[in-house]
């Protein structure tokens, strides 16, 4: 490594970008790596019907349907930063994927589509940033368009999200009358569909346009003026704590699709994101970033991203010290020791092996069923494991059998390498060990029949069972077969922990009573 260890480390930022579908996160993530030099044309999701599919959506059915369903992991440099990306699913059936996801990085970009404002999925996203404390900043898109007004949506931002805000730049105009935006953080106006010297106008003492130009005679000019007025005596004032508590979101107005006021979000974004943050252990320590010995959890285990080669990649978020190839590492789990020789770093669909890495960065270690998801990997003599990820309670459950009985090893292996991935769950019925499926999503269900077909040449039969109650037994010994009927279904999982498939919360509420003793939980 050029750098000392410490000044590689100090220089990572590592964040996942949130938002609900189509509010342009995958088009902010291309215009990103753009600016970062690591692609040379930036396709939105739009070009999707002309075939230019965005780089980092790699899977058959992202490209067809035009939605993320994977998290990506992209890296670049810029600045003197090596900036870390995870660009997570845009789909709410996706979220639990998204959530794991959100437990490797240090900082969140929340995109709100400026038309639509706070929806749905932004909220539940939010909700686990927030309760990690991690910061936040937020990008107000589409602004070439006709939307709300912007104190309207930074005001719904506070409402809804219950987080203050302060407006780094204010957007003059907007939809076909936007002409840019008054950068109060940099003391300039920057003007869209400009470009050269004149993109960016200097300010005076008195935060008007330094210079005569024909922006100062615009109704839109003037009611910016007065807002930004409004909001310097009136709005919430900046302070570096705040955000990086989690408290205050700095808000940035600009377009991804015109790639307008990206560049200045970039820039200011890494200034204030944190470098890699310490992480907690089970037993409550906390895991310094500079620590010499290296550590690291996986939050993600993807099969298939090369189809030709069945390969499984497990991607590591290292918390601490640095990861060199060939190194000796200890999963605590199964008290196991794995040399990392096989292991790759990633620009979408284009991978390298990687030699070096240090705390911030996130590599892919390839998996031979070894390693499953939350585990921590250690080197040295440490033997610690970091805090559980979560795990979601399915809620739509199906019964899934193979269509052509002759393929049943292959119909085995492709559900335990898609189960392993996590999104969706596997649990058999005690005595004829029917397979049933649950998930958070009807989607997740699509994607594994679509990838049963395409990746493991298996086609499936999904018998739907509608949505159940799941719960499991904290003391399974005192758990009678007797218990489970048509309305209490028991199952295993696939940690062969036994499970309540109720009805619905009539019969859950039924069975509590019945049978007290029974001591029932839920995942998150």
């Amino acid at each position: 490594m050029q750098k000392p260890i410490n000044e590689e480390i100090a220089s990572r930022r590592t964040f996942a970008i949130i938002s609900h579908p189509d509010a342009g996160k995958t088009t902010m993530t291309e215009k990103l790596l753009y600016f970062g030099g690591a692609i040379r044309d930036a396709g939105t999701v739009k070009g999707k019907k002309t075939g230019k599919y965005a780089t980092s959506d790699w899977m058959e059915i992202e490209k067809q349907r035009g939605i993320s369903v994977t998290s990506s992991v992209l890296q670049f440099d810029y600045d003197g930063k090596r900036v870390n990306i995870l660009d997570t699913p845009g789909h709410e059936d996706f979220s639990e994927d998204t959530y794991r996801t959100l437990m490797a990085v240090d900082a969140a970009v929340m995109m709100v589509d400026s038309a639509k404002g706070i929806e749905p999925q932004t909220i539940k996203l939010f909700k686990v940033c927030r309760m990690r404390g991690i910061p936040i900043f937020t990008f107000m898109n589409k602004m070439d368009r006709q939307g709300k007004e912007p104190l309207e949506l930074m005001e719904e931002l506070e409402e809804v999200l219950g987080i203050e805000s302060y407006a780094m730049n204010y957007p003059i105009g907007m939809g076909k009358e936007f002409i840019g935006v008054y950068d109060r953080y940099n003391n300039r106006i920057e003007q869209a569909r400009v470009e050269g010297d004149s993109h960016f106008l200097p300010l005076n003492e008195d935060g008007e346009l330094a210079i005569d130009h024909p922006m100062i005679e615009t109704s839109y000019y003037q009611q910016a003026l007065e807002d930004v007025m409004l909001l310097n005596e009136a709005g919430n004032d900046f302070d570096e704590e705040r955000v990086a508590k989690g408290e205050l979101t700095p808000v940035f107005f600009g377009s991804a699709l015109t790639n307008f006021g990206v560049q200045t979000f970039l820039e200011t974004f890494l200034q204030f994101a944190p470098p890699p943050q310490p992480r907690i252990t089970k037993d409550e320590t906390l895991i310094d970033p500079q620590s010499k010995d290296f550590s690291g959890f996986i939050f993600k285990i993807q099969a298939n991203m090369n189809p030709a080669h069945r390969d499984r990649i497990a991607f590591v978020r290292i918390v601490s010290g640095a990861f060199e190839r060939g190194m000796s590492v200890t999963v605590p789990r199964i008290s196991k020791s794995f040399k990392l020789t096989q292991t790759t770093q990633f620009l979408a669909d284009d991978r390298e092996t990687v030699n070096e890495a240090v705390a911030g960065d996130i590599i892919g270690l390839y998996d031979t069923g070894n390693y499953q998801i939350g585990d921590t990997v250690v080197g040295g003599k440490s033997n610690f494991q970091f805090e559980a990820l979560p795990q979601f309670t399915p809620e739509l459950f199906v019964r899934v059998t193979a269509k052509n009985v002759m393929k049943s090893k292959h119909f085995h292996k492709g559900i335990l390498q898609l189960v392993q991935e996590g999104a969706i769950q596997y649990y058999k019925t005690l005595h004829t060990e029917e397979v049933l499926l649950g998930a958070v999503g009807q989607l997740q269900f699509e994607v594994f029949e679509h990838r049963m077909k395409n990746e493991y040449n298996v086609e499936v039969h999904m018998e739907h069972i509608g949505s159940k109650v799941a719960r499991w037994i904290e003391n399974e010994s005192d758990v009678k077969e007797s218990m489970s009927g048509q309305r209490s279904m028991l199952v295993k999982d696939r940690h062969e922990n036994l499970v309540f498939l109720f009805e619905n919360d009539f019969a859950l509420r039924w069975f509590g009573d019945k049978y007290p003793d029974i001591k029932l939980y839920s995942l998150l």
